[in-house]
């Protein structure tokens, strides 16, 4: 379709310029283009060869785009609805950072392309390069570690504690209702600076227990590990040393794959000797907590090695904290974690649903398009996949991750800051919300009752009940702003009373003041609670405080 777009706007500049046109053979081939554009248009039956002629004709008022009008590849808009989840999602989640007393930053959307060049593995291809402008090579950020890294090592800081909400970008494929888009949001946290063992390391596996909380998603397990216990069973295992990080990429995707296929991919394309790849499994199979690092004490093989026994010690600090930070039943020492990015050098962990809410029906979302049929258009590229592909369940797996980086910062300065964070998924995060909140949509119009959704903020609306009060309910209304109060006031002159009532119980707004000329007379408003509809008859000057009140007891 960008070709028809490029054919149709030569031809509106050769219109245009039609008596000094020096090209002719340029614009008889651009006109042939435009024609076949239009052509084929027609034959899709969507609009006449007229309306896509050329892009003067095209930009005529009243006539569609010649192209299918949709969000690229891996992107989704928001509705009201759904960005009012999303604003309380990221306020919980800002809130318990900023309890742990991070301060925020802010880096650039695109970074010089050296400065990402080999610090994601494999993932790197997954790396959006943009178009030479004639100046520097550059590229969207994959995450926000690595430009955090960067900021560091630029303005020379050794110690912060940080945190970061911001979009980040991947190349990656989409699966819209497992919350996996091309371009999404990340809320980090990181905690940079020269301090003791497993202190910092796991305050922030109590951030991720906070956060997973207080977002009520159901039960989840924070899985950990340690890059050094990893290193140090590949080379127990015979894996040369310059295919770690290969074994380890294979490692990371066991929780997409089983281990049959991960064996293979082991064998086939890493070059691993089939008794290497066995070994390998019978370690990636353990998993517990405390005994689990006393049982891996107890492989000799293990505990001579170099690696190995440093992780192990950073193990057992792990799981001493952990109760004292009141986080140890929701951790799990797991050999099959491996995380694939190549910066991680120390313990490493994500957190992932383990109830039935981590699998939930795929329904229609919030502003009323098909979540489903969305993702299957946006993975196709086609509207007619929109229409036939129906995925039957939203399963978002890891919802974060993190871990360990004391390398990356040097890459840049030269200068070693040790560093430690989590990322959480808010996409992921999200698509389970959504879903929750449909099904109480569904449940409560099953029940022939109403389910809102709030849209916005308001907390009053300033109705009248007789005509010819517009002047007076704009003037209640800036008072009401004045106080700080969040009120409404509608836009007709005469609005009917019912559709005023009926926009308050559909917005959600839980509180209406009704004028009219007795009122008026009186010095008084009728407040009214729009839930229960009670009404009662408030002064003017008293009117703000009893407004509070009313706020208070909802």
């Amino acid at each position: 379709m960008a070709e028809n777009n490029g054919a149709q706007a030569s031809v509106g500049e050769i219109q245009t310029d039609a008596p000094h046109a020096e090209e002719p053979a340029a614009a008889a081939a651009a006109a042939a283009a435009a024609a076949t554009a239009a052509t084929k248009t027609k034959g899709n039956g969507e609009k006449s060869a007229a309306a896509s002629a050329s892009s003067k004709t095209g930009a005529q008022k009243g006539e569609a785009a010649d192209y299918v009008v949709k969000t690229a590849k891996g992107t989704r808009d928001y509705g009201p609805e759904q960005m009012a989840i999303r604003k309380r999602v990221f306020n919980i989640i800002e809130t318990i950072f900023k309890k742990h007393g991070a301060v925020t930053i802010d880096t650039p959307t695109f970074e010089l392309r050296e400065i990402l060049a080999g610090k994601y593995g494999e993932d790197s291809k997954l790396i959006f390069d943009l178009a030479d402008q004639g100046g520097e090579l550059c590229s969207l950020r994959y995450d926000l570690t690595v430009p955090f890294a960067r900021y560091l090592a630029m303005t020379g800081t050794t110690k912060i504690k940080r945190y970061q909400i911001a979009k980040v970008y991947r190349r990656d494929k989409p699966r819209m209702t497992k919350g996996r888009y091309r371009e999404f949001y990340q809320c980090d946290f990181d905690i940079a600076g020269d301090y003791d063992a497993m202190i910092p390391d796991v305050e922030v596996l109590r951030i991720v227990y906070e956060i997973i909380s207080s977002l009520d998603l159901g039960e989840f397990v924070i899985k950990v590990n340690h890059r050094k216990i990893l290193d140090g069973v590949f080379e127990v295992c015979g894996v040369p040393k310059k295919k770690f990080r290969g074994a380890c990429s294979c490692v990371d995707k066991l929780d997409k794959m089983p281990w049959e296929d991960v064996r293979k991919e082991m064998i086939e394309e890493k070059g691993l000797k089939p008794e290497v790849a066995d070994k390998i499994g019978e370690f990636v199979q353990l998993k517990g907590t405390e005994e689990l690092v006393e049982k891996l004490k107890g492989m000799d093989k293990v505990l001579k090695n170099k690696f190995a026994r440093m992780g192990l010690q950073d193990m057992e600090l792990l799981f001493t904290y952990t109760k004292l930070f009141g986080i140890h039943d929701r951790v799990s020492f797991d050999l099959s974690l491996a995380r694939g990015l190549d910066y991680y050098t120390g313990l490493i962990y994500e957190c992932v649903l383990t109830s039935e809410q981590a699998l939930l029906e795929a329904v229609p979302s919030l502003d009323g398009d098909a979540a489903a049929t969305a993702a299957a258009a946006t993975e196709e590229g086609s509207t007619a996949a929109a229409n036939q592909e129906e995925p039957s369940c939203v399963g978002v797996g890891s919802i974060s991750g993190g871990g360990r980086y004391d390398g990356l910062v040097g890459l840049y300065s030269g200068n070693q800051v040790p560093c430690v964070g989590v990322s959480i998924g808010i996409e992921r995060v999200f698509s389970i919300l959504e879903a929750k909140e449909f099904a109480k949509i569904q449940e409560a119009k099953a029940k022939g009752e109403v389910y809102v959704v709030r849209k916005r903020e308001t907390e009053v609306y300033v109705a009248s009940a007789e005509k010819n009060m517009t002047g007076e309910r704009i003037q209640l209304c800036a008072s009401l702003w004045d106080a700080g109060i969040k009120a409404e006031v509608p836009y007709k002159k005469n609005p009917k009373m019912l559709d005023q009532m009926q926009y308050c119980e559909g917005e959600g707004i839980p509180l209406a003041i009704i004028i009219g000329s007795r009122e008026l007379a009186n010095g008084e408003v009728s407040l009214r609670v729009v839930a229960t509809r009670e009404q009662v008859a408030v002064k003017r000057e008293d009117l703000v405080e009893e407004i509070r009140k009313q706020l208070a007891k909802l």
